[in-house]
Protein backbone atom coordinates (compact mmCIF):
# COMPACT_ATOMS: atom_id res chain seq x y z
CA UNK A 1 0.00 0.00 0.00
CA UNK A 2 1.32 3.62 -0.80
CA UNK A 3 0.90 5.52 2.49
CA UNK A 4 -1.18 7.06 5.28
CA UNK A 5 -4.58 6.42 3.72
CA UNK A 6 -4.56 5.19 0.83
CA UNK A 7 -5.50 1.81 -0.68
CA UNK A 8 -3.81 0.27 -3.99
CA UNK A 9 -6.98 -0.05 -5.32
CA UNK A 10 -8.66 3.44 -4.10
CA UNK A 11 -10.40 3.91 -7.69
CA UNK A 12 -12.83 1.14 -7.34
CA UNK A 13 -16.15 1.95 -6.93
CA UNK A 14 -17.50 1.46 -3.58
CA UNK A 15 -19.60 -1.40 -2.69
CA UNK A 16 -23.04 -0.90 -3.94
CA UNK A 17 -26.05 -0.66 -0.88
CA UNK A 18 -28.26 -3.51 0.73
CA UNK A 19 -30.26 -3.74 3.65
CA UNK A 20 -28.31 -6.94 4.96
CA UNK A 21 -24.82 -4.89 4.94
CA UNK A 22 -26.25 -2.45 7.08
CA UNK A 23 -27.45 -5.01 9.38
CA UNK A 24 -26.38 -6.61 12.47
CA UNK A 25 -26.92 -10.68 13.06
CA UNK A 26 -27.05 -12.37 16.39
CA UNK A 27 -26.44 -15.91 16.15
CA UNK A 28 -28.87 -18.42 18.30
CA UNK A 29 -27.11 -21.46 19.52
CA UNK A 30 -30.88 -22.02 20.85
CA UNK A 31 -29.93 -25.81 22.84
CA UNK A 32 -27.80 -23.09 24.97
CA UNK A 33 -29.89 -20.12 25.35
CA UNK A 34 -33.22 -20.33 27.01
CA UNK A 35 -34.99 -23.60 28.30
CA UNK A 36 -38.92 -22.60 28.91
CA UNK A 37 -39.93 -26.41 30.00
CA UNK A 38 -37.08 -27.12 32.21
CA UNK A 39 -36.06 -30.60 30.27
CA UNK A 40 -32.09 -28.87 30.31
CA UNK A 41 -32.42 -28.18 26.60
CA UNK A 42 -33.03 -24.32 25.27
CA UNK A 43 -36.26 -24.28 23.00
CA UNK A 44 -37.83 -22.00 20.64
CA UNK A 45 -40.48 -21.13 23.23
CA UNK A 46 -37.10 -19.89 25.11
CA UNK A 47 -36.06 -17.78 22.55
CA UNK A 48 -39.45 -16.21 21.97
CA UNK A 49 -38.94 -15.57 25.56
CA UNK A 50 -36.10 -13.13 25.10
CA UNK A 51 -36.73 -11.36 21.93
CA UNK A 52 -37.01 -8.11 23.84
CA UNK A 53 -33.45 -8.43 24.87
CA UNK A 54 -31.83 -9.13 21.69
CA UNK A 55 -33.82 -6.31 19.85
CA UNK A 56 -33.04 -4.43 22.23
CA UNK A 57 -29.33 -4.39 21.53
CA UNK A 58 -30.27 -3.19 18.17
CA UNK A 59 -29.94 -6.36 15.98
CA UNK A 60 -31.58 -6.36 12.56
CA UNK A 61 -31.57 -10.34 11.89
CA UNK A 62 -31.04 -13.51 14.01
CA UNK A 63 -29.57 -16.25 12.83
CA UNK A 64 -31.17 -19.65 14.39
CA UNK A 65 -28.70 -22.82 14.08
CA UNK A 66 -30.77 -26.10 12.80
CA UNK A 67 -33.82 -26.85 14.25
CA UNK A 68 -34.73 -29.46 11.94
CA UNK A 69 -35.49 -33.30 13.26
CA UNK A 70 -32.36 -35.03 13.96
CA UNK A 71 -31.16 -37.63 15.91
CA UNK A 72 -28.85 -34.95 17.64
CA UNK A 73 -25.57 -36.89 17.20
CA UNK A 74 -23.90 -33.49 16.50
CA UNK A 75 -26.43 -31.18 17.90
CA UNK A 76 -28.83 -30.90 14.93
CA UNK A 77 -26.00 -30.22 12.06
CA UNK A 78 -27.36 -34.43 11.21
CA UNK A 79 -30.47 -33.45 9.58
CA UNK A 80 -33.23 -36.58 8.97
CA UNK A 81 -35.89 -34.38 7.97
CA UNK A 82 -35.35 -31.30 6.56
CA UNK A 83 -39.47 -29.99 6.85
CA UNK A 84 -39.86 -30.75 10.47
CA UNK A 85 -39.06 -29.51 13.73
CA UNK A 86 -36.78 -31.31 16.25
CA UNK A 87 -39.08 -32.11 19.57
CA UNK A 88 -36.19 -30.49 21.92
CA UNK A 89 -36.44 -27.54 19.87
CA UNK A 90 -40.25 -27.16 19.71
CA UNK A 91 -43.27 -27.72 17.08
CA UNK A 92 -43.42 -26.48 13.69
CA UNK A 93 -46.24 -23.85 15.37
CA UNK A 94 -44.09 -22.49 17.93
CA UNK A 95 -41.71 -22.29 15.36
CA UNK A 96 -44.04 -19.90 13.33
CA UNK A 97 -44.87 -18.04 15.74
CA UNK A 98 -41.16 -17.51 16.53
CA UNK A 99 -41.42 -16.21 13.15
CA UNK A 100 -44.22 -13.98 13.36
CA UNK A 101 -43.13 -12.51 16.63
CA UNK A 102 -39.47 -11.84 14.86
CA UNK A 103 -41.36 -10.32 12.01
CA UNK A 104 -43.14 -7.98 14.69
CA UNK A 105 -40.33 -6.35 16.22
CA UNK A 106 -38.81 -5.26 12.76
CA UNK A 107 -36.29 -8.21 12.89
CA UNK A 108 -35.56 -11.33 10.21
CA UNK A 109 -34.50 -14.46 10.41
CA UNK A 110 -32.29 -16.69 9.02
CA UNK A 111 -32.60 -20.45 9.02
CA UNK A 112 -29.58 -22.61 9.39
CA UNK A 113 -28.99 -25.69 6.41
CA UNK A 114 -27.16 -28.46 6.04
CA UNK A 115 -26.88 -29.49 2.30
CA UNK A 116 -23.20 -31.43 1.93
CA UNK A 117 -24.63 -34.38 4.53
CA UNK A 118 -27.44 -35.39 6.20
CA UNK A 119 -28.32 -37.70 8.85
CA UNK A 120 -27.75 -41.68 8.33
CA UNK A 121 -31.23 -41.73 9.42
CA UNK A 122 -32.85 -39.88 6.60
CA UNK A 123 -34.91 -41.97 4.53
CA UNK A 124 -33.03 -40.99 1.55
CA UNK A 125 -29.90 -42.42 3.44
CA UNK A 126 -31.95 -45.64 4.37
CA UNK A 127 -32.71 -46.21 0.85
CA UNK A 128 -29.68 -45.58 -0.31
CA UNK A 129 -28.47 -48.33 1.39
CA UNK A 130 -30.56 -50.50 0.92
CA UNK A 131 -29.52 -52.15 -2.01
CA UNK A 132 -26.72 -51.12 -4.84
CA UNK A 133 -29.38 -50.73 -7.22
CA UNK A 134 -31.78 -48.94 -5.37
CA UNK A 135 -32.86 -45.55 -6.99
CA UNK A 136 -31.35 -43.37 -4.17
CA UNK A 137 -28.28 -44.80 -4.43
CA UNK A 138 -26.72 -42.74 -6.48
CA UNK A 139 -27.93 -39.59 -3.28
CA UNK A 140 -24.96 -40.57 -1.83
CA UNK A 141 -21.39 -41.05 -2.42
CA UNK A 142 -20.34 -44.89 -2.43
CA UNK A 143 -16.94 -46.49 -3.73
CA UNK A 144 -15.16 -50.17 -3.63
CA UNK A 145 -12.42 -50.11 -1.24
CA UNK A 146 -8.64 -51.11 -1.79
CA UNK A 147 -8.58 -54.74 -0.29
CA UNK A 148 -10.02 -54.50 3.14
CA UNK A 149 -8.95 -50.29 3.23
CA UNK A 150 -10.95 -47.81 2.18
CA UNK A 151 -11.24 -46.19 -1.07
CA UNK A 152 -8.31 -43.61 -0.26
CA UNK A 153 -6.58 -41.79 2.72
CA UNK A 154 -9.04 -38.82 3.38
CA UNK A 155 -9.16 -37.89 7.03
CA UNK A 156 -12.95 -36.25 8.29
CA UNK A 157 -13.53 -33.38 10.44
CA UNK A 158 -14.55 -35.65 12.77
CA UNK A 159 -12.58 -39.16 12.41
CA UNK A 160 -9.63 -40.41 10.87
CA UNK A 161 -11.00 -41.74 8.07
CA UNK A 162 -13.64 -40.01 5.32
CA UNK A 163 -14.93 -43.83 4.93
CA UNK A 164 -17.43 -45.88 6.34
CA UNK A 165 -17.80 -49.59 5.64
CA UNK A 166 -21.42 -50.68 4.95
CA UNK A 167 -21.70 -54.69 5.78
CA UNK A 168 -24.89 -54.61 4.12
CA UNK A 169 -23.93 -53.48 0.16
CA UNK A 170 -20.20 -53.85 1.02
CA UNK A 171 -19.24 -51.26 -0.07
CA UNK A 172 -17.62 -47.14 1.99
CA UNK A 173 -19.48 -44.28 2.29
CA UNK A 174 -18.15 -41.08 2.63
CA UNK A 175 -18.67 -38.55 5.14
CA UNK A 176 -16.59 -35.44 5.77
CA UNK A 177 -17.89 -35.38 9.29
CA UNK A 178 -19.20 -38.03 11.54
CA UNK A 179 -20.09 -41.60 10.36
CA UNK A 180 -23.74 -40.89 11.42
CA UNK A 181 -23.18 -37.91 8.60
CA UNK A 182 -22.33 -39.70 4.94
CA UNK A 183 -22.05 -36.95 2.28
CA UNK A 184 -24.87 -36.11 -0.51
CA UNK A 185 -24.11 -36.80 -4.09
CA UNK A 186 -24.60 -33.48 -5.44
CA UNK A 187 -23.47 -34.94 -9.22
CA UNK A 188 -27.12 -36.24 -8.63
CA UNK A 189 -29.85 -33.79 -10.49
CA UNK A 190 -32.49 -35.90 -9.03
CA UNK A 191 -31.06 -35.15 -5.39
CA UNK A 192 -30.38 -30.94 -6.62
CA UNK A 193 -34.07 -30.55 -7.24
CA UNK A 194 -35.09 -32.13 -4.11
CA UNK A 195 -32.99 -29.71 -2.04
CA UNK A 196 -33.68 -26.84 -3.81
CA UNK A 197 -37.76 -28.09 -3.42
CA UNK A 198 -36.70 -27.57 -0.33
CA UNK A 199 -35.51 -24.51 0.38
CA UNK A 200 -38.65 -22.93 -1.17
CA UNK A 201 -40.70 -24.65 1.18
CA UNK A 202 -38.99 -22.71 3.90
CA UNK A 203 -38.56 -19.34 2.01
CA UNK A 204 -41.83 -19.95 1.63
CA UNK A 205 -42.92 -19.83 5.03
CA UNK A 206 -41.54 -16.47 5.34
CA UNK A 207 -38.04 -16.81 6.59
CA UNK A 208 -35.29 -14.01 5.25
CA UNK A 209 -32.68 -16.31 4.42
CA UNK A 210 -29.72 -18.98 4.98
CA UNK A 211 -26.53 -19.16 6.57
CA UNK A 212 -25.32 -22.85 4.55
CA UNK A 213 -23.26 -24.79 6.40
CA UNK A 214 -20.15 -26.72 4.88
CA UNK A 215 -21.19 -25.45 1.49
CA UNK A 216 -17.87 -25.82 0.15
CA UNK A 217 -17.53 -28.98 0.28
CA UNK A 218 -20.68 -29.55 -2.16
CA UNK A 219 -18.44 -30.53 -5.09
CA UNK A 220 -16.34 -33.66 -4.84
CA UNK A 221 -13.00 -34.49 -6.71
CA UNK A 222 -13.44 -36.27 -10.24
CA UNK A 223 -10.77 -39.43 -8.86
CA UNK A 224 -10.69 -40.14 -5.52
CA UNK A 225 -7.03 -40.51 -4.94
CA UNK A 226 -4.65 -40.57 -1.90
CA UNK A 227 -3.94 -36.93 -0.29
CA UNK A 228 -0.58 -36.28 -0.07
CA UNK A 229 -0.92 -34.26 3.36
CA UNK A 230 -4.33 -36.82 4.65
CA UNK A 231 -4.26 -34.05 7.95
CA UNK A 232 -4.50 -31.50 5.76
CA UNK A 233 -8.50 -31.41 4.55
CA UNK A 234 -8.30 -28.66 2.45
CA UNK A 235 -8.95 -31.14 -0.44
CA UNK A 236 -12.41 -31.48 0.45
CA UNK A 237 -13.30 -28.39 -0.27
CA UNK A 238 -13.45 -25.91 -3.17
CA UNK A 239 -13.63 -28.41 -5.80
CA UNK A 240 -14.10 -28.01 -9.87
CA UNK A 241 -18.14 -27.91 -10.26
CA UNK A 242 -19.00 -26.03 -6.89
CA UNK A 243 -19.70 -23.14 -8.56
CA UNK A 244 -21.71 -24.53 -11.06
CA UNK A 245 -24.01 -25.42 -8.33
CA UNK A 246 -24.16 -22.23 -6.61
CA UNK A 247 -25.03 -20.26 -9.31
CA UNK A 248 -27.81 -22.94 -10.38
CA UNK A 249 -29.37 -22.56 -6.38
CA UNK A 250 -29.19 -19.75 -6.84
CA UNK A 251 -31.27 -19.34 -9.87
CA UNK A 252 -33.71 -22.18 -8.77
CA UNK A 253 -33.75 -20.61 -5.89
CA UNK A 254 -32.39 -17.50 -4.24
CA UNK A 255 -32.89 -14.86 -6.88
CA UNK A 256 -36.75 -15.80 -6.86
CA UNK A 257 -36.78 -14.01 -2.91
CA UNK A 258 -36.17 -11.12 -0.80
CA UNK A 259 -33.47 -13.35 0.71
CA UNK A 260 -30.12 -12.87 2.20
CA UNK A 261 -27.62 -15.87 2.17
CA UNK A 262 -24.21 -16.50 4.01
CA UNK A 263 -21.80 -19.07 3.06
CA UNK A 264 -19.71 -21.27 5.27
CA UNK A 265 -16.86 -21.17 3.36
CA UNK A 266 -13.76 -23.48 4.37
CA UNK A 267 -10.16 -23.08 3.49
CA UNK A 268 -10.61 -20.01 0.99
CA UNK A 269 -8.24 -17.25 0.17
CA UNK A 270 -10.02 -13.69 -0.91
CA UNK A 271 -9.23 -14.43 -4.57
CA UNK A 272 -11.43 -18.04 -4.07
CA UNK A 273 -13.79 -16.37 -1.76
CA UNK A 274 -14.75 -13.52 -4.20
CA UNK A 275 -16.27 -16.53 -7.08
CA UNK A 276 -18.90 -17.27 -3.82
CA UNK A 277 -19.88 -13.62 -3.39
CA UNK A 278 -19.07 -11.29 -6.35
CA UNK A 279 -22.19 -9.28 -7.06
CA UNK A 280 -22.05 -10.11 -10.89
CA UNK A 281 -22.11 -14.18 -10.59
CA UNK A 282 -24.79 -14.53 -8.85
CA UNK A 283 -24.19 -16.80 -5.80
CA UNK A 284 -24.15 -15.69 -2.76
CA UNK A 285 -24.32 -12.36 -0.58
CA UNK A 286 -21.65 -13.05 2.04
CA UNK A 287 -19.40 -15.84 3.28
CA UNK A 288 -17.38 -16.72 6.39
CA UNK A 289 -14.04 -17.33 5.65
CA UNK A 290 -11.56 -18.81 8.90
CA UNK A 291 -8.48 -17.56 7.89
CA UNK A 292 -8.46 -15.98 11.80
CA UNK A 293 -10.94 -18.87 13.65
CA UNK A 294 -9.39 -21.99 12.43
CA UNK A 295 -5.83 -20.84 11.39
CA UNK A 296 -4.92 -18.29 14.31
CA UNK A 297 -4.80 -20.12 17.75
CA UNK A 298 -4.24 -16.95 19.54
CA UNK A 299 -4.13 -13.22 19.51
CA UNK A 300 -1.84 -12.17 16.45
CA UNK A 301 -2.33 -8.61 15.83
CA UNK A 302 0.21 -8.42 12.85
CA UNK A 303 -1.54 -11.59 11.31
CA UNK A 304 -4.75 -9.88 11.70
CA UNK A 305 -4.04 -7.11 10.34
CA UNK A 306 -2.45 -8.57 7.00
CA UNK A 307 -6.06 -11.06 7.00
CA UNK A 308 -8.26 -8.07 7.07
CA UNK A 309 -6.21 -6.15 4.39
CA UNK A 310 -5.68 -9.13 2.13
CA UNK A 311 -10.04 -9.58 2.28
CA UNK A 312 -10.77 -5.99 2.03
CA UNK A 313 -8.48 -5.77 -1.12
CA UNK A 314 -10.02 -8.97 -2.52
CA UNK A 315 -13.60 -7.84 -1.93
CA UNK A 316 -14.03 -4.17 -1.51
CA UNK A 317 -16.47 -2.97 -3.91
CA UNK A 318 -17.40 -6.50 -5.55
CA UNK A 319 -18.40 -8.24 -2.83
CA UNK A 320 -18.79 -8.50 0.82
CA UNK A 321 -17.55 -10.05 3.70
CA UNK A 322 -18.88 -10.56 7.38
CA UNK A 323 -16.88 -9.81 10.48
CA UNK A 324 -16.47 -12.23 13.28
CA UNK A 325 -14.39 -13.77 15.95
CA UNK A 326 -16.48 -16.85 18.07
CA UNK A 327 -19.95 -18.74 17.07
CA UNK A 328 -20.59 -22.40 18.17
CA UNK A 329 -17.70 -23.81 16.64
CA UNK A 330 -15.18 -21.62 17.90
CA UNK A 331 -14.11 -20.17 21.57
CA UNK A 332 -15.39 -17.34 22.53
CA UNK A 333 -13.52 -13.67 21.51
CA UNK A 334 -12.51 -12.49 24.83
CA UNK A 335 -10.75 -15.55 25.88
CA UNK A 336 -9.28 -16.53 22.96
CA UNK A 337 -8.35 -13.08 21.57
CA UNK A 338 -8.90 -10.85 24.21
CA UNK A 339 -8.00 -10.71 28.00
CA UNK A 340 -10.66 -12.74 29.94
CA UNK A 341 -8.87 -11.63 33.49
CA UNK A 342 -8.75 -8.24 34.74
CA UNK A 343 -9.42 -6.55 31.30
CA UNK A 344 -12.23 -8.42 31.24
CA UNK A 345 -14.69 -6.10 30.40
CA UNK A 346 -12.53 -3.25 28.24
CA UNK A 347 -11.07 -6.16 25.83
CA UNK A 348 -14.44 -7.20 25.17
CA UNK A 349 -15.39 -3.59 24.27
CA UNK A 350 -12.14 -3.32 22.52
CA UNK A 351 -12.97 -6.50 20.29
CA UNK A 352 -16.67 -5.43 19.58
CA UNK A 353 -15.17 -1.96 18.47
CA UNK A 354 -12.86 -3.29 15.94
CA UNK A 355 -15.69 -5.81 14.51
CA UNK A 356 -17.97 -3.46 14.30
CA UNK A 357 -15.84 -0.86 12.47
CA UNK A 358 -13.94 -2.93 9.94
CA UNK A 359 -15.30 -3.51 6.61
CA UNK A 360 -18.38 -6.22 6.17
CA UNK A 361 -21.35 -7.21 8.40
CA UNK A 362 -20.72 -7.49 11.83
CA UNK A 363 -22.30 -11.25 13.54
CA UNK A 364 -22.43 -11.00 17.14
CA UNK A 365 -22.48 -14.78 18.89
CA UNK A 366 -25.03 -14.93 22.02
CA UNK A 367 -23.62 -14.51 25.23
CA UNK A 368 -20.33 -12.28 23.50
CA UNK A 369 -22.49 -8.95 24.52
CA UNK A 370 -22.03 -9.77 28.15
CA UNK A 371 -18.05 -10.78 27.87
CA UNK A 372 -18.79 -14.05 28.26
CA UNK A 373 -15.51 -16.52 28.67
CA UNK A 374 -14.45 -19.85 27.87
CA UNK A 375 -14.16 -22.69 29.81
CA UNK A 376 -11.53 -25.54 31.07
CA UNK A 377 -13.91 -28.65 32.59
CA UNK A 378 -12.00 -30.69 34.74
CA UNK A 379 -12.59 -34.10 32.63
CA UNK A 380 -13.21 -35.28 29.43
CA UNK A 381 -16.50 -36.65 30.47
CA UNK A 382 -17.87 -33.09 30.96
CA UNK A 383 -17.63 -32.63 27.50
CA UNK A 384 -19.96 -33.00 24.46
CA UNK A 385 -18.20 -31.96 21.74
CA UNK A 386 -17.65 -35.12 19.37
CA UNK A 387 -14.94 -33.48 17.37
CA UNK A 388 -13.03 -33.16 20.63
CA UNK A 389 -14.10 -36.32 22.03
CA UNK A 390 -13.31 -38.41 18.99
CA UNK A 391 -9.22 -36.50 18.63
CA UNK A 392 -9.29 -37.18 22.31
CA UNK A 393 -10.28 -40.88 22.53
CA UNK A 394 -7.50 -41.11 18.73
CA UNK A 395 -4.95 -39.59 20.40
CA UNK A 396 -4.95 -41.20 24.07
CA UNK A 397 -5.11 -44.95 21.73
CA UNK A 398 -2.22 -43.97 20.64
CA UNK A 399 -0.63 -43.80 24.21
CA UNK A 400 -1.05 -39.54 24.89
CA UNK A 401 -0.74 -38.98 28.63
CA UNK A 402 -4.80 -38.55 29.16
CA UNK A 403 -4.60 -35.17 30.92
CA UNK A 404 -1.88 -33.96 28.59
CA UNK A 405 -4.11 -34.53 25.64
CA UNK A 406 -7.11 -32.80 27.88
CA UNK A 407 -4.80 -30.12 28.72
CA UNK A 408 -3.99 -29.44 24.61
CA UNK A 409 -7.46 -30.22 23.03
CA UNK A 410 -9.56 -27.62 26.17
CA UNK A 411 -8.85 -24.23 24.73
CA UNK A 412 -10.11 -24.50 21.01
CA UNK A 413 -12.67 -27.19 22.35
CA UNK A 414 -16.01 -26.17 20.61
CA UNK A 415 -17.92 -26.76 23.80
CA UNK A 416 -15.95 -23.30 24.76
CA UNK A 417 -19.17 -21.46 23.44
CA UNK A 418 -21.62 -23.84 23.74
CA UNK A 419 -21.90 -23.64 27.49
CA UNK A 420 -25.05 -22.46 28.89
CA UNK A 421 -26.48 -18.65 28.55
CA UNK A 422 -25.78 -16.78 31.66
CA UNK A 423 -28.95 -15.17 32.66
CA UNK A 424 -28.54 -14.20 36.34
CA UNK A 425 -26.77 -15.98 39.24
CA UNK A 426 -29.26 -18.10 40.46
CA UNK A 427 -29.17 -22.13 39.94
CA UNK A 428 -28.21 -23.26 36.54
CA UNK A 429 -27.29 -19.50 35.28
CA UNK A 430 -30.79 -18.55 35.33
CA UNK A 431 -31.22 -21.06 31.72
CA UNK A 432 -33.36 -23.98 32.53
CA UNK A 433 -35.08 -24.98 35.69
CA UNK A 434 -33.77 -28.52 35.39
CA UNK A 435 -30.72 -30.32 35.09
CA UNK A 436 -28.84 -27.99 31.96
CA UNK A 437 -28.22 -31.03 28.51
CA UNK A 438 -24.19 -29.47 29.31
CA UNK A 439 -22.27 -27.92 32.31
CA UNK A 440 -23.09 -24.04 33.20
CA UNK A 441 -19.66 -21.82 32.90
CA UNK A 442 -18.40 -22.07 36.59
CA UNK A 443 -18.24 -17.86 36.56
CA UNK A 444 -21.88 -17.59 36.19
CA UNK A 445 -22.51 -15.53 39.51
CA UNK A 446 -20.16 -13.20 38.30
CA UNK A 447 -21.22 -12.90 34.56
CA UNK A 448 -24.80 -12.89 34.07
CA UNK A 449 -27.07 -10.92 32.00
CA UNK A 450 -28.75 -9.54 34.91
CA UNK A 451 -25.92 -7.89 36.32
CA UNK A 452 -24.54 -6.77 33.10
CA UNK A 453 -27.46 -4.43 32.04
CA UNK A 454 -27.78 -3.27 35.90
CA UNK A 455 -24.68 -1.11 34.91
CA UNK A 456 -24.82 2.08 32.68
CA UNK A 457 -21.46 1.10 31.49
CA UNK A 458 -21.92 -2.79 30.99
CA UNK A 459 -20.73 -4.45 27.69
CA UNK A 460 -24.41 -4.81 26.77
CA UNK A 461 -24.68 -1.19 27.01
CA UNK A 462 -21.76 -0.52 24.71
CA UNK A 463 -22.91 -3.41 22.21
CA UNK A 464 -26.06 -1.03 22.13
CA UNK A 465 -23.85 2.06 21.20
CA UNK A 466 -22.03 0.45 18.71
CA UNK A 467 -24.86 -0.66 16.56
CA UNK A 468 -27.04 2.49 17.28
CA UNK A 469 -23.74 4.44 15.41
CA UNK A 470 -24.02 1.68 12.57
CA UNK A 471 -27.55 2.51 12.07
CA UNK A 472 -26.84 6.49 12.01
CA UNK A 473 -23.51 6.66 10.35
CA UNK A 474 -23.37 5.35 6.67
CA UNK A 475 -19.63 5.74 6.89
CA UNK A 476 -19.45 2.57 9.34
CA UNK A 477 -20.72 0.41 6.42
CA UNK A 478 -20.00 1.79 3.13
CA UNK A 479 -16.97 3.85 3.98
CA UNK A 480 -13.60 3.10 2.54
CA UNK A 481 -11.17 1.57 4.74
CA UNK A 482 -7.10 2.26 5.21
CA UNK A 483 -4.20 1.80 7.92
CA UNK A 484 -2.51 4.64 9.43
CA UNK A 485 1.40 3.93 7.72
CA UNK A 486 3.39 4.30 11.39
CA UNK A 487 1.15 1.47 12.92
CA UNK A 488 0.59 -1.07 9.94
CA UNK A 489 3.80 -3.26 11.64
CA UNK A 490 2.51 -1.84 15.12
CA UNK A 491 2.14 -5.58 17.13
CA UNK A 492 -0.27 -4.08 19.54
CA UNK A 493 -1.68 -0.88 17.50
CA UNK A 494 -4.19 -0.75 15.27
CA UNK A 495 -5.14 2.46 14.11
CA UNK A 496 -7.64 3.20 10.54
CA UNK A 497 -10.04 5.14 8.84
CA UNK A 498 -13.52 4.70 7.46
CA UNK A 499 -14.36 7.28 4.86
CA UNK A 500 -17.87 7.92 2.54
CA UNK A 501 -17.67 11.01 0.84
CA UNK A 502 -16.86 13.95 3.27
CA UNK A 503 -17.11 11.83 6.30
CA UNK A 504 -13.82 10.39 7.57
CA UNK A 505 -13.72 8.50 11.17
CA UNK A 506 -10.23 7.17 12.76
CA UNK A 507 -10.37 4.29 15.22
CA UNK A 508 -7.91 3.69 17.47
CA UNK A 509 -7.10 0.09 19.19
CA UNK A 510 -4.81 -0.40 21.62
CA UNK A 511 -5.00 -4.60 22.18
CA UNK A 512 -2.60 -4.58 25.12
CA UNK A 513 -2.01 -4.83 29.01
CA UNK A 514 -0.10 -2.32 29.06
CA UNK A 515 -0.55 1.89 28.66
CA UNK A 516 0.68 3.51 25.79
CA UNK A 517 1.00 6.76 24.26
CA UNK A 518 0.36 7.27 21.09
CA UNK A 519 1.24 10.65 18.96
CA UNK A 520 -0.81 10.58 16.02
CA UNK A 521 1.27 12.22 12.64
CA UNK A 522 -0.12 15.27 10.53
CA UNK A 523 -2.77 16.31 9.14
CA UNK A 524 -4.37 14.26 11.94
CA UNK A 525 -3.13 15.81 14.96
CA UNK A 526 -3.96 19.14 14.03
CA UNK A 527 -7.81 17.96 12.85
CA UNK A 528 -10.56 18.19 14.99
CA UNK A 529 -11.86 15.07 16.37
CA UNK A 530 -14.86 14.08 18.35
CA UNK A 531 -15.06 11.22 20.52
CA UNK A 532 -17.85 9.18 19.24
CA UNK A 533 -17.71 5.87 21.53
CA UNK A 534 -14.89 4.65 23.55
CA UNK A 535 -14.71 1.91 26.35
CA UNK A 536 -12.76 4.43 29.03
CA UNK A 537 -13.74 7.70 29.74
CA UNK A 538 -13.49 10.25 27.87
CA UNK A 539 -9.12 11.68 28.49
CA UNK A 540 -9.64 14.64 26.83
CA UNK A 541 -6.75 15.84 24.93
CA UNK A 542 -6.09 18.98 23.66
CA UNK A 543 -5.72 19.11 19.95
CA UNK A 544 -2.33 18.37 19.00
CA UNK A 545 -1.27 16.40 22.01
CA UNK A 546 -0.67 12.59 22.18
CA UNK A 547 -3.64 10.60 23.18
CA UNK A 548 -2.61 8.41 26.37
CA UNK A 549 -4.09 4.86 25.79
CA UNK A 550 -4.81 2.74 28.74
CA UNK A 551 -4.73 -0.92 28.30
CA UNK A 552 -7.38 -2.63 25.98
CA UNK A 553 -8.24 0.83 24.99
CA UNK A 554 -11.00 1.54 21.81
CA UNK A 555 -11.58 4.65 20.64
CA UNK A 556 -13.67 5.79 17.74
CA UNK A 557 -13.15 9.41 16.32
CA UNK A 558 -15.27 11.36 13.90
CA UNK A 559 -12.91 13.74 11.95
CA UNK A 560 -12.96 17.35 11.37
CA UNK A 561 -11.66 19.53 8.63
Amino acid sequence: MANTNETPDRQRPGPTRAWWKEAVVYQVYWRSYYDSDGDGYGDLAGLIDKLDYIGGLGIDIIWLNPIFESPDFDNGYDISDYEAVMAKAGTMEIWERLLAEVHARGMKLIMDLVVNHTSMAHPWFIESRASRDNPKRDWYIWRDGSGHQPPNNWRSYFAPSAWAWDAQTEQYYLHSFAVEQPDLNWANPELRREIYRMMRFWLDKGIDGFRLDAIALLAKPERYEDAADPDNIGYLTNNPGLHDYLQEMNREVFRHYEAVTVGETAFVTPEEGLLYVDESRGELNMLFHFEVCDEMESWDMLRFKQVQRRWYEGLWGRGWNSQFLNNHDHTRQVTRYGSDGVFRVPSAKLLATMLHTLPGTPYVYQGEEIGMTGVRFPSINHYNDIAMRNRYEEEVTKGGDPETVLERLQPLSRDNSRTPMQWDDSDNAGFSAGPPWMYVNPNYKEINVERDMASPDSIYRYYQRLIALRKQYPVMVYGDFAELDPWRGDAHLYIYTRTLGEETWLIVLHHADQPTVVELPEPWRSRERVLLLGNYADAGEALGAPLQLSPHEARVYRMGG
